[in-house]
């Protein structure tokens, strides 16, 4: 059975846009042909595609048509491109990638940007964190995204990165009021603490490594790399930071460190095994800009 790429195409739009509404803006025609639409693939289909919530989540066999959706337009692209076609070559395609929060706010733009001036394509970026992102590539989300998970997805190939190194850093405000007496365990267990978000294990790794049971901690949550950096240089509480973060507030004093470990996350480009000039330029800009910037 050949799917219609039209209608692929629909589906992906409500995902994108999250509702019916808001993909018919985007394909230029009304709310009821978008339903006619997607009613029309599900009927081939013989199954659910869509489930009608705001915004609009893709079912198993959704995500599947939203994955071939995705391939045939970037494959329109690099086939327009490659014979020349005028105004067809030049076609804005969409390309969707997940990154982590601290690589978004230190390195991870800089090589989009530089793509954006050589080729007619737009970034459709989502920040998770790094133990969070392949699921994005599994349910065919985003076509590639930097990830801790060395072992490819299914259907992805995966290349290293490098190295992102945390330190517990500090003010030396908050280090004279918490840890008068020297970074000791007791000391710890009283002093407040800045975590991403409740799913954030980095400070508490530390903790641990430290021998601080992390129970019943005072914990902050700045759900924002650069806001999280702020919160603990202005001295809300102590924090891991990415050292590419940290090193001027460290050399001008803003910020102290409070002793090891160092937390290294080895990160990982994982994408689809699809063969693209454009993916695999992508993932060469990207590499790259990792070299230069990671451990």
């Amino acid at each position: 059975m050949r799917i219609d790429p039209e209608l692929a195409a629909t589906v992906a739009a409500v995902i994108d846009e999250g509702t019916l509404e808001a993909a018919a803006r985007r394909l230029n025609v009304s709310p009821s042909a978008i339903s006619q639409r997607i009613k029309s693939l599900e009927q081939q289909l013989g199954r659910v595609l869509l489930v009608r919530s705001k915004p609009a989540a893709a079912t198993p066999a959704g995500e599947a048509v939203v994955r071939l959706a995705r391939q045939v337009a970037l494959l329109d692209h690099d086939t327009a491109a490659a014979l020349d076609l005028g105004e067809a070559g030049e076609r804005v395609v969409t390309i969707p990638l997940a990154v982590n929060a601290d690589s978004m706010a230190t390195w991870f733009l800089a090589p989009l940007a530089r793509l954006s001036r050589r080729h007619p394509v737009v970034f459709d970026v989502h920040r998770d964190d790094q133990d969070f992102t392949a699921a994005l590539l599994e349910s065919g989300t985003v076509m590639g995204a930097v990830t801790s998970q060395s072992t490819p997805v299914a259907g992805c190939r995966v290349s290293p990165l490098g190295v992102l190194a945390y330190e517990a850093v500090a003010t030396p405000d908050y280090v004279a009021r918490w840890l008068p007496e020297g970074v000791d365990a007791a000391a710890l267990a009283r002093a407040p603490l800045v975590d991403f978000d409740r799913r954030d294990g980095l400070q508490t790794d530390w903790l641990r490594a430290r021998g601080v049971v992390a129970d019943d901690l005072t914990r902050h949550y700045v759900p924002a790399s650069h806001d999280f950096a702020l919160a603990v240089v202005s001295g809300l509480g102590w924090g891991m930071l990415p050292a590419v973060q940290s090193a001027d507030a460290l050399a001008d004093g803003r910020l102290v460190r409070l002793g090891d470990p160092v937390i290294s996350v080895a990160l990982y480009w994982q994408q689809w095994n699809l063969r693209s000039p454009l993916l695999s330029e992508i993932a060469e800009e990207i590499a790259a800009e990792a070299a230069r910037v990671l451990a």
